[in-house]
């Protein structure tokens, strides 16, 4: 078990000024009542099996964190060829849905309500990982390295997908949705941020096309907005939200026109009506943000620019959650907090004191150590 130690503030002043700001005021997303607008962003863990079965041990950390208003759960794949490490979940066989029920299982019956977010690699995978060479938009390679079962190995150039194959993984991503709500989930969350499949259509660097899914503005968003559609018209578009991350450079990657990609990108999306859109490290003070926020109709989760790499304000992100839901922001998420702090609803409403992360233990080291082993107040 951990030897990190807490101690719990008097729920006086404290808690009343807590209790008193927006983060911590119910709402709702869709058809959904959540509790308060602190959202756990999605967070790769490799806690799956090598076959992408969600473990027990999964169960145990999200239901561990079940008094978030809305759980995200991690980049799942929709189909074998879209993996990208180690032990990271999947969703595509019946074995999945079996594994992710126990997951949403253990959450409902905590209190908690989840999504699940789609991830499809695209040019970040490898053939020792996956068994199938990548495909991407262009044979464009992630540079370096990227893990694999056996080790670091040098990434492989992908594949150029076909017309036909793009079809098929408009047609996986639905599939992926209906059985994420087969596992229970209340709805998913479409991936096209942070440098995977559609974040890589999205930008010029990384698609190099000449047909209808690359060049233009309306070519590259294209591919996103048919797998929005599609998982719409799958499973209900009060189930659908999407992420986005303009111009950021997770993954290598650059885009040289957000200015013109995202809000373009928007307004296709807002005419199909999805539960939310999620902006990964969103910042109030860019007039980007603005420009996002008045281009959508809906509901906006934002996820703030916080230090990284680099440690974690002492607040964990509180400061800059109120700063984003006063920016007009709706429902705030936050993920490194939510990894250290199984009950960060809580410290954060009465201002206890945060667990340091143990930044060895995020990732491929599997068991519970860094994961389940995290203490609570009291």
């Amino acid at each position: 078990m951990s030897t990190n130690t807490t101690v719990p503030v008097a729920a006086t002043d404290t808690e009343a000024a807590g209790t008193d700001s927006a983060l911590f005021r119910p709402t709702r997303l869709g058809a959904l009542q959540l509790a308060n607008r602190l959202v756990m962003a999605p967070m790769t863990r490799n806690r799956a099996s090598a076959a992408g079965v969600p473990e027990p041990i999964m169960a145990t950390y999200y239901a561990q964190r079940a008094s978030a208003g809305l759980i995200i759960a991690e980049a799942t794949t929709p189909n074998a060829v879209g993996a990208t490490y180690p032990n990271i979940p999947a969703i595509h066989d019946d074995s999945h849905v079996a594994g992710w029920r126990r997951v949403t299982d253990a959450v409902r019956a905590a209190g908690g309500q989840m999504f699940l977010q789609l991830q499809h690699g695209g040019r970040v995978g490898h053939p020792e990982t996956s068994g199938l060479h990548p495909l991407a938009p262009s044979p464009v390679p992630l540079p370096g390295t990227i893990v694999t079962p056996s080790g670091h190995r040098d990434n492989v150039v992908p594949r150029e997908m076909t017309e036909q194959e793009i079809r098929t993984t408009v047609a996986d991503f639905a599939a992926a949705a209906r059985r994420a709500v087969d596992a229970g989930f209340a709805g998913v969350e479409v991936h096209a941020a942070n440098g995977y499949l559609l974040h890589q259509f999205l930008s010029n660097h990384t698609n190099h096309r000449t047909d209808g899914y690359g060049g233009t503005v309306a070519n590259r968003i294209r591919l996103t907005v048919e797998v929005v559609r599609a998982v719409v018209e799958a499973v209900g578009a009060e189930r659908v939200g999407v992420r986005i991350a303009p111009g950021v450079t997770a993954n290598a990657m650059a885009e040289d026109d957000v200015d013109d990609v995202y809000p373009a990108l928007l307004s296709a999306l807002d005419d199909l009506g999805p539960a939310y859109l999620h902006v990964v490290f969103a910042d109030p003070d860019q007039p980007l943000f603005h420009t996002l926020r008045k281009a959508w109709s809906g509901t906006l989760i934002a996820n703030p620019a916080l230090p990284w790499p680099g440690p974690l304000p002492a607040d964990g992100g509180r400061a800059a959650a109120e700063r984003l839901l006063a920016a007009g922001a709706d429902l705030v998420s936050l993920g490194r907090a939510f990894l250290a702090n199984p009950d960060l609803v809580a410290r954060l409403r009465t201002g206890a004191p945060l667990n340091p992360i143990r930044d060895a233990h995020l990732m491929y080291v599997g068991g519970e150590t860094g994961y389940t082993d995290y203490p609570a107040l009291g």
